[in-house]
């Protein structure tokens, strides 16, 4: 494939330039005991680096919070044991020829009671709620919202303290910030809930925390999506109308990327035309945008998923991915299972050796190699 293929074109940007167009997406992976960054995951981003990908997003480290994780030996940033840490592998990324942001990251009412640090703490949330109508936690305070702003501060702080490229915002998935977006978990009558811009307004403040922070010359992405862990099915936004009245004040906020994630990147976002989400996104906001979703792969991550949505699969879903790129449907394009199993896609893509991509197994994702 050649070096000439959108894919592999640099990409510059008047914040940060990047050597190529693929992006590692950020991927949990359970490998950090006590929160701290240790040599086996500085090598395995490494590996990434030295593989090709132009821009490598951590896995979602928890912001200095006590009800943050929600899950067990996940790292966390903004401690004052955790910055050598942090500079340590931001510098071992970089000597490998890529560029690096860290992910941050509060679960919500994703959380239960146990999970260390936090100890019996219950999940904060809008309203309580792990999903809709099920509340099992803490509802958050107006003082809760802001001290937890704050350790999303205190985050990025030692973010750009620890020499990342970028910051990204985890407001995906049916964690702490998307818990405010989505309406299903957020029934608050004050200016936090409601509306679409209320719901969007404890993001709206994280981003300008953020920005504050770290000041304006750090690119700021703002990860979010439609579909949530607790249903797959949920929508944020129906309507490219609505979508704009929700990412144009994030964009206005201080984001100056939107990391859109879908289950599979080449599905339509809207009735009427095949862009997906990540171009609509970028249609409305004039931004950058990464798309994400199931590149590389035949399959999807739950055994009982249909096949045929794949079609083809694998490699082949990487020609309409050039395709969309060359379109300028999105800019870039970020790669979470496939870097699991092949540490060296970017690399193994760019010289079309095909087939000795291996396919990803779920019992590889917490394993560090």
């Amino acid at each position: 494939m050649s070096e000439n293929t959108p894919l592999f074109t640099p990409f510059i940007h008047k914040k940060i330039e990047l050597p190529n167009r693929i992006v590692m997406a950020p991927m949990t992976r359970n490998q950090a005991p006590g929160g701290q960054v240790n040599q086996k995951m500085i090598d395995y981003y490494v590996r990434r680096a030295e593989g090709g990908v132009g821009f490598i997003i951590t896995e979602a480290s928890c912001i200095n919070h006590a009800a943050a994780s929600g899950y067990p030996d996940v790292p966390f940033i903004g401690r004052e044991d955790t910055l050598e840490g942090w500079r340590q592998l931001v510098d071992s990324v970089h000597a490998a020829g890529s560029k690096i942001a860290v992910q941050l990251w509060h679960v919500g009412g994703i959380r239960k009671p146990g999970i260390e640090p936090g100890g019996e703490l219950p999940g904060y949330s809008p309203s309580g709620m792990i999903k809709p109508g099920k509340v099992t936690g803490h509802t958050m305070s107006a003082t809760d919202i802001q001290e937890v702003i704050s350790a999303y501060a205190q985050a990025a702080a030692q973010a750009r303290d620890a020499g990342f490229d970028a910051i990204e915002i985890h407001g995906a998935h049916g964690y702490l910030i998307d818990q405010f977006f989505w309406s299903g978990t957020n029934q608050r009558n004050d200016a936090y809930g409601g509306s679409v811009p209320n719901r969007s307004q404890f993001g709206i403040e994280v981003t300008r925390a953020i920005r504050s922070a770290v000041g304006e010359d750090m690119p700021l992405i703002m990860r979010f999506s439609q579909w949530k862990q607790q249903d797959y099915a949920a929508q944020l936004c129906t309507t490219p109308e609505q979508l704009g009245e929700f990412v144009l004040p994030l964009r206005d906020a201080g984001i100056d990327f939107f990391h859109c994630s879908e289950r599979r990147f080449w599905e339509p976002q809207f009735e009427g035309s095949d862009l997906n989400l990540a171009g609509w996104v970028k249609r409305i906001t004039g931004l950058p945008v990464i798309t994400v979703g199931s590149i590389g792969l035949d399959n999807d991550f739950l055994p009982d998923s249909r096949a045929e949505i794949f079609g083809e699969g694998g490699t082949a879903n990487i020609d309409a991915l050039i395709e969309r790129l060359d379109a300028g449907e999105f800019d870039l394009a970020a790669v979470g299972r496939a870097l699991i199993a092949n540490p060296d896609w970017a690399n193994k893509v760019r010289d079309d050796a095909f087939e000795e991509l291996v396919a990803f197994e779920k019992e590889m994702l917490f394993s560090l190699k």
